[in-house]
């Protein structure tokens, strides 16, 4: 039997080719993130029509550009985190993946618009229903996201809040500069902070309580 998101996945991915052809028809054809109306709000149909290179979120209907490309830093910290969790996950029910990659927020089965669509630095997803061909529909159970200067401010507080409210399990905010974690829990639909964790820590992964990352390995040059 097809569990209820993965139903849903195949409805909703038929009425958003339905929807796309018509939009083709009546709209012009968006190349550039200037057409855009920064002031208002679009759904998950609207952000798959856009051809523009330029990679973007969407906040609870907003448009919000991504950071420019990545510093190294950020980039080797992103590696060795993915080399800890894809080692203790091969062969194992939950996937990780990496950004780009959609992560689509809905709460309830049949939501209509989709307003939230954002692109986790890793996530960790661990119903399979959940994931389609065009990324993860519904929470992922565990994100990382690495600040960079400019994504900061959502990370800490944006983002924050859009994983507290559609319960994403474990919330890792990961700061390369200064070489500290901070490890959010959800307890009673809101996050509680574990601790604030330092190079010199081994931190172990809430929903997957085997796995033990050590921190000096994470941030090492």
């Amino acid at each position: 039997m097809q569990s209820n998101f993965s139903l849903y996945s195949k409805i909703f991915t038929k009425k958003t080719r339905n929807h796309l052809s018509l939009s083709s028809k009546l709209h012009q054809m968006i190349t550039d993130i200037s057409q855009l109306n920064r002031d208002k709000s679009y759904t998950y149909a609207d952000y798959l029509t856009w051809k523009f290179s330029e990679m973007v979120e969407l906040i609870k209907g907003k448009i919000v550009r991504m950071s420019p490309a990545p510093s190294s830093k950020h980039q080797k910290v992103s590696r060795n985190l993915q080399h800890f969790i894809s080692n203790f996950l091969w062969k194992k029910k939950c996937q990780y993946f990496a950004a780009p990659f959609d992560v689509r927020f809905v709460k309830t089965f049949g939501e209509q618009e989709i307003t939230t669509v954002t692109q986790p630095d890793i996530c960790v997803i661990c119903d399979p229903a959940k994931i389609d061909e065009r990324g993860c529909l519904g929470a992922p159970d565990f994100i990382i996201e690495i600040l960079s200067p400019s994504t900061l401010e959502r990370d800490v507080h944006d983002k924050f809040d859009v994983y507290e409210e559609y319960g994403v399990r474990e919330y890792w905010i990961v700061d390369p500069l200064n070489s500290l974690v901070d490890v959010f829990v959800l307890e009673n639909e809101k996050y509680r902070l574990i601790r604030k964790y330092t190079a010199s820590d081994t931190v172990q992964v809430y929903i997957l309580p085997e796995l033990w990352i050590a921190l000096k390995d994470v941030f090492e040059e």
